[in-house]
């Protein structure tokens, strides 16, 4: 089996063209005569706009800000890095569906990412990336993953039964582990339960990572030996020999299993009839263990936590769960029964959208709303931003799940909302991902009801992925 880096090397030619140096050092674009260019905050000497985009959690407030005062489409430079805030869900259409394919993911993020995720469906591009996305897409089929219902509702019950009335908890870290456990199962089987704290510990290191690189302009490479780095390939280490092991047992045995890994096994690209090899295999099972993981946990929480703000929402929830399920387990069929439990999960991803930033980069000199964007302008489309733009949504700031009945949703642009993105580039994952809660959310509402911890702040962190910094403290009470 190749390593990390040697794979990387070979990566197609349309995957090594962007030299990512150019987004920190590249010239600023020549302009055409008579651009229009968008709106833009005055900017610092040299630093151009890290003072107006801000930094931790104040960069949520400061975005709202940028398009408060100038406008869908906000002009903006970090250092020599050129960019622009966008907060119209016409131009993310545009971005995302209709024009899609002027748009790539060549951008830093998705450079920093490819570290751990090698060229899984979030990172890779072009030819490569169709290949992939039509071998994978088969097993995330709805009728494939009903299957995994059970292990979920399993998962949800066991962490449950963790809890003791009246013992506050962290929340927030009881779903990473629950939605750990679910990708584990689902994924790889029952062959990761041995690994499983190793596996979420390195997890934990790589994530940190991941969020520390894509936040800095500067950074060491990790064949350095630096502390961070050190700890970052001990972790990857970690991560790449328990995957392959599976992988390579798993050929071995000739065993087949229900789960996730198999589908991606046996599934042929129905143009070429090939399979994915080891390498592939890896790199899309790390993918689903970091965005099927933490993005799902996140939205979890951040369900919890509305539901303990807002009483009545809360009533209104467990009033549907008991008339659904009774004192009886979930199943997949009983999904349709629980759209509210659904539209409290989706309100909650409108207001803190896992995936709280997508960047894009266009491939040639543009136009944007009516302004000019030059190739690989760094585009950086915010559902936080979008999600919360006063013209689409009434009252944008408050927690309202009925903006999701069937007769609400009728009126939404299309891309006011897209926590899992959208167009081609949809996340593949999103019915496993919404299934998943579902069926978490109704069984947690079954059994406990959480309070928030009285003197414990609950801030939004915005990194890779938007969770609660320091975690969420809650106290279970009987319902």
């Amino acid at each position: 089996m190749a390593s990390r880096r040697a794979r990387l090397a070979r990566l197609p030619d349309e995957l090594r063209s962007l030299d990512p140096g150019t987004w920190l050092w590249g010239r600023p674009p020549s302009l055409p005569p008579g651009a229009r260019l968008a709106p833009s905050p005055p900017p610092l000497p040299l630093l151009g706009h890290f003072h107006a985009f801000g930094r931790g959690p104040e960069r949520l407030r400061k975005v709202l800000t940028l398009r408060e005062r100038y406008g869908d489409l906000v002009r903006l430079r970090f250092g020599g890095i050129q960019a622009h805030l966008v907060a119209s869900p016409e131009i993310v259409q545009e971005v995302l569906h209709t024009r899609n394919r002027e748009f790539d993911k060549h951008t830093r993020g998705t450079y920093k990412l490819r570290l751990v995720l090698g060229l899984g469906l979030l990172t890779s591009e072009g030819r490569f990336w169709l290949r992939q996305r039509r071998i994978s897409q088969p097993a995330f089929h709805r009728k494939k993953i009903a299957s995994f219902a059970d292990r979920m509702v399993n998962a949800a019950e066991e962490t449950c039964a963790e809890w003791r009335e009246g013992e506050a908890f962290d929340a927030h870290e009881a779903m990473m582990r629950l939605t750990l456990r679910v990708v584990s199962e689902t994924l790889l089987g029952t062959a990761v339960t041995n690994d499983a704290a190793t596996v979420g510990a390195a997890l934990d290191v790589v994530i940190a990572d991941v969020n520390r690189r894509v936040n800095q302009l500067v950074e060491l490479p990790p064949p350095i030996p630096t502390r961070h780095n050190r700890r970052f390939m001990e972790a990857m280490g970690t991560l790449d020999r328990i995957v392959l092991e599976i992988i390579e047992e798993r050929r071995r045995s000739g065993i087949e299993r229900d789960d996730l890994l198999q589908m991606l096994m046996d599934t042929r690209d129905a143009e070429t009839g090939e399979r994915m090899d080891d390498a592939q295999l890896r790199d899309e099972v790390m993918t689903i263990f970091l965005a099927g993981h933490e993005t799902t946990a996140n939205a979890l929480s951040w369900s919890l936590y509305l539901l303990a703000k807002s009483p009545e929402v809360a009533r209104k929830l467990r009033a549907e769960v008991r008339g659904a399920l009774g004192d009886r387990r979930a199943t997949f069929e009983d999904l349709r029964a629980l759209p509210y439990t659904r539209q409290v999960i989706e309100e909650a991803m409108r207001l803190y959208p896992p995936a709280w930033m997508i960047a894009r980069a266009p491939v040639a000199d543009t136009e944007l709303g009516g302004y000019f964007v030059p190739k690989r302008n760094l585009l950086l489309l915010s559902p936080w931003v979008v999600h919360r733009h006063p013209d689409y949504w009434r009252d944008p700031e408050g927690f309202d799940p009925d903006r999701f009945a069937p007769e609400a949703r009728a009126t939404h642009h299309r891309f006011q909302y897209f926590p899992f993105g959208g167009g081609p580039r949809l996340c593949i994952g999103n019915n496993f991902a919404l299934m998943e809660a579902q069926l978490v959310l109704a069984t947690l509402a079954q059994r406990w009801h959480l309070e928030l911890v009285p003197g414990r702040d609950v801030v939004a962190e915005p990194l890779v992925t938007l969770r609660p910094r320091g975690g969420l403290w809650m106290t279970p009470r009987r319902p």
